[in-house]
């Protein structure tokens, strides 16, 4: 029998019920309308009593840029229904890091690589956008050879190699030496392939002994003798030659 005039007791009963519901929607994603654009926030309807309100720049990052406009539906973190000033706690940055985890960890688990922007320096190397989820790159872990200036290789689309992911405590640590080292193992394989004795190609100087430099051909390293340097004499290689510099050499072995 359905109840017509309601006691405090049943409106109490359903007062608790109908918050109840609300609680369930705290701490996790939703998804949002963009009602109004005022200044620098965007106001969002989330299907409650009231509205948020989110900073434009959160929906902004590191290699990336979104133009929003009044309609967009999009995803935001619920932090609280309803604050002091009675508006929903919105989050799009703490969305997009629950959004990132996910599929970061799907990518880990299939050991897939993952695309990221270096975007700033910490001590020890230096910390990766990895679309919303921030992941620490050792120094060590940048290049398969030491890199002098890494501005070049900021603020770029990159791939990059999960190495170890704590979501308890926040933590993902990345590598793009291991993806440089991959391709160039199958350039390695390429190269190996098409060499041959006689042919003439170019290199980098990787490293000088007194006895000659090696020489990287581009996936494998080459011997160039102290006595095949030079038409004249030379004493020591580093009177003609110096790591990182370019040269034409001749292959007159191809020993595996």
């Amino acid at each position: 029998m359905a109840v017509t005039n309601p006691s405090r007791e049943d409106f109490a009963a359903l007062l608790e019920e109908s918050f109840a519901n609300e609680d369930l929607f705290e701490g996790s994603v939703v998804k949002g309308t963009i009602v109004a654009i005022e200044k620098d926030l965007a106001v969002i309807d989330v299907g409650l009593k009231t509205e948020g309100r989110v900073a434009l720049k959160e929906f902004n990052g590191p290699g990336r840029e979104n133009a929003l406009k009044v309609g967009d539906v999009v995803e935001v973190y619920l932090e609280r229904v309803e604050n002091a000033l009675g508006e929903a706690v919105l989050s799009r940055d703490k969305a997009r890091r629950e959004e990132s985890w996910i599929r970061l960890e799907e990518q880990f688990n299939k050991n897939e690589k993952v695309t990221g922007v270096i975007f700033n320096q910490v001590k020890g190397g230096f910390t990766v956008d990895l679309d919303g989820a921030v992941a620490f790159l050792p120094r060590s872990q940048v290049d398969i050879r030491p890199v002098r200036d890494v501005g070049p290789l900021m603020h770029t689309p990159q791939p990059f190699q999960i190495l170890k992911m704590d979501k308890r405590r926040g933590n993902i640590v990345v590598s793009r030496r291991t993806v440089l080292e991959e391709t160039r193992a199958e350039q390695r394989s390429e190269l190996v392939q098409s060499l041959e004795e006689g042919q003439i190609i170019e290199g980098v100087v990787k490293n000088i002994t007194d006895y000659g430099a090696f020489v990287d051909l581009g996936g494998i390293d080459g011997l160039l003798h102290v006595t095949d340097i030079a038409w004249r004499r030379v004493n020591h290689p580093t009177e003609v030659l110096s790591i990182g510099q370019t040269v034409r050499v001749q292959i007159i072995r191809d020993q595996p």
